[in-house]
């Protein structure tokens, strides 16, 4: 039988309490409890719920009551249906919540939601999510699948998460008809034969310094904003969520927590002289708070900088399809084509991780100042400086 230490503390898999009482343990490391029964000849599993929400002492209660209506011949699956059910948009906003606290950036919770309700909710938001089969799921999917592959795989995984999350809170019962192996991936093709993806698109990098003049010339924080991401090569939800308390002047370097980092580690970013004026020009002489933003909004104090307002600056001087992230790519091309740094330079400056596991293992520097100089070409040139910048050599003949 299972004790408390261990219902905390077992490894992924099956662990049984004795009389069909489970608790399932996944790779992530969610606890759930399943009640496994016979009934008229047919095996059942009933969801008894989370654990820790559910400690031990709650799922052998939970397991006694379940074998007292089987012992009279009651469906304990039925009834408690019967008791407790939700629509599939209830469902969702309880998932939602419960993940909230372990996304590391709130925006994702509000792209799941608006994902949810543009495609999923017109359809079956107001269906109880015990009663969504194939069809449903079919419905919200095959209008979006031909025209947009990527977000309606998107969304197939956020319905499919949320029907998981219903039968593990005792609301839905069966296989979940959202899944992809083994059953829609049947009916639909794959979201990459539908349309080749696309990828963001980026400016030529022999056009960046003629970008930059003109973006030199305008004002306001999301310009500002925008010549920080390009002269940084940052996220732009990195710099547009990043605090003073992140940066260290004196020492010319920004610290982006491990909790805003796409590799969920510290990353540091060498910040050219340019760089700093930039810093400066937002400070504007004056000592502000820590906790404050560098980049945040005018028309909302105290809130980051939308998507939106830079993006709006980077296509009404680039054109309608170029993009702020597309500013990385015109960087890595830059650097690879017209200097001489080691890609090993180029990829840390981006934020992404080098080699294998073995590499990473024995290259656990971050080579900070030879991405200051990468940094400070980059500035030159993007400023019209070409002079300044190191040239590729051409590889001598042995």
């Amino acid at each position: 039988m299972l004790t408390a230490r261990r219902c905390a503390t077992a490894p992924p898999g099956r662990h049984t309490d004795g009389r069909g009482l489970l608790l399932y343990v996944k790779p992530s490391g969610a606890r759930t409890w399943v009640l496994r029964f016979q009934l008229r000849g047919k095996r059942r599993d009933m969801g008894l719920g989370p654990y820790p929400a559910i400690g031990l002492k709650e799922a052998r209660e939970l397991a006694l009551e379940a074998r007292r209506l089987i012992a009279l011949g009651r469906d304990p699956l039925a009834e408690m249906r019967s008791q407790k059910s939700a629509t599939f948009k209830e469902a969702a906003t309880a998932l939602i919540e419960s993940k909230k606290s372990g996304w590391r950036h709130a925006s994702h919770s509000a792209r799941w939601l608006s994902s949810l309700e543009r495609y999923a909710f017109p359809i079956i938001g107001n269906k109880n999510v015990a009663a969504i089969d194939t069809n449903d799921v079919l419905a919200v999917l095959q209008p979006i699948w031909p025209s947009k592959p990527e977000t309606a795989s998107r969304v197939r995984q956020r319905v499919e998460a949320v029907l998981d999350y219903a039968k593990v809170t005792g609301v839905r019962d069966g296989d979940n008809p959202a899944r992809w192996r083994g059953h829609l991936a049947q009916i639909l093709p794959r979201p990459s034969k539908v349309r080749p993806v696309q990828h963001l698109a980026a400016l030529p990098w022999q056009e960046a310094p003629a970008f930059w003049a003109k973006l030199s010339g305008r004002e306001g924080v999301a310009a500002q904003a925008l010549r920080f991401t390009i002269l940084t090569a940052a996220r732009s939800a990195e710099v547009r969520s990043m605090t003073w308390r992140e940066l260290d002047l004196e020492a010319a370097t920004w610290s982006v927590p491990a909790t805003r980092t796409k590799q969920a580690r510290e990353h540091r970013v060498p910040l050219s002289a340019t760089a700093l004026a930039v810093v400066h020009e937002r400070a504007g002489g004056d000592n502000p708070a820590p906790e404050s933003l560098v980049f945040g909004s005018d028309a909302k104090p105290g809130n980051p900088l939308s998507d939106v307002g830079v993006t709006k600056v980077v296509r009404t001087m680039g054109g309608a399809e170029t993009t702020v992230h597309g500013w990385r790519s015109t960087f890595k091309t830059w650097a690879s084509e017209a200097t001489g740094f080691p890609r090993e330079v180029v990829e840390l400056a981006l934020a992404h991780r080098v080699g294998d596991a073995v590499e990473q293992a024995y290259q656990r520097g971050d080579l900070l100042q030879r991405r200051r100089k990468l940094m400070e070409a980059w500035a030159a040139y993007c400023c019209g400086a070409p002079d300044k910048v190191l040239q590729l050599q051409p590889r001598q003949a042995s």
